[in-house]
């Protein structure tokens, strides 16, 4: 399984008419293959929209994106609003559960960090064994590495009901002693995080993951 996030974007005070128009071109565009999800940002980098697409491998992502154009069903007519654009494709770790319809949120925190290169196996074998005793707290929507785009990428994503929940369970592990990620902790190499990016995002009408 792969997974497409495209970041775009927006001007000013046009999301409500970015999410109507895609919305709408999406109600053509599922029939060959649906949403993971669909997000606005509320918190960080304002006037962006994120859109995630799973696929089973590029053979398949190339197949569908040129059925869905050839047919003229997509792109969704939001040209004149965008800014830029940005496309990324994900693979996920071991631990990431798939993405699929569900209630979770409303609240979602995307976290982004850009690791030394050559460092991945050593992030991914932390995380894998650290994720566990932090899903005893809340659940995980998503742990990803880029694949192709912006290299040496891992992006996990945590829903929460509330932004007082997302405090209270992050003071919780905290205290707990399960997180952040120790590599010192479970006896295993460390990584080095060179940047690191956060925002909260929160789904539209028509996302599949709420």
């Amino acid at each position: 399984m792969i997974y497409e996030m495209r970041t775009y974007d927006i001007k000013p005070r046009s999301l409500a008419e970015v999410e109507k128009r895609f919305g709408e071109a999406y109600e053509k565009r599922k029939k060959y293959s649906e949403l993971g999800a669909f997000f606005h940002t509320e918190i960080g980098p304002l006037n962006q929209i994120i859109h995630i697409w799973p696929y089973k491998d590029m053979e398949e992502r190339t197949k569908i994106r040129t059925a869905a154009v050839n047919d003229k069903v997509w792109p969704p007519p939001i040209s004149e609003f965008l800014v830029t654009m940005r496309s990324e494709i994900f693979m996920p770790f071991d631990v990431s559960p798939p993405m699929k319809p569900a209630k979770l949120g409303p609240y979602y925190e995307m976290r982004t960090y850009t690791h030394k290169a050559g460092d991945l196996p050593k992030l991914r074998a932390v995380w894998e064994k650290a994720v566990p005793e932090r899903l005893k707290f809340s659940p995980l929507t998503a742990a990803w590495y880029s694949e192709l785009g912006s290299l040496n990428k891992f992006v996990h994503i945590w829903p929460y009901p509330s932004l007082d929940a997302r405090n209270e369970t992050r003071a919780k592990t905290q205290a707990a002693g399960v997180w952040p990620p120790s590599a010192d902790k479970m006896g295993l190499p460390g990584y080095e995080l060179v940047h690191q990016e956060n925002k909260i995002v929160m789904p539209s009408a028509f996302s599949p993951l709420q």
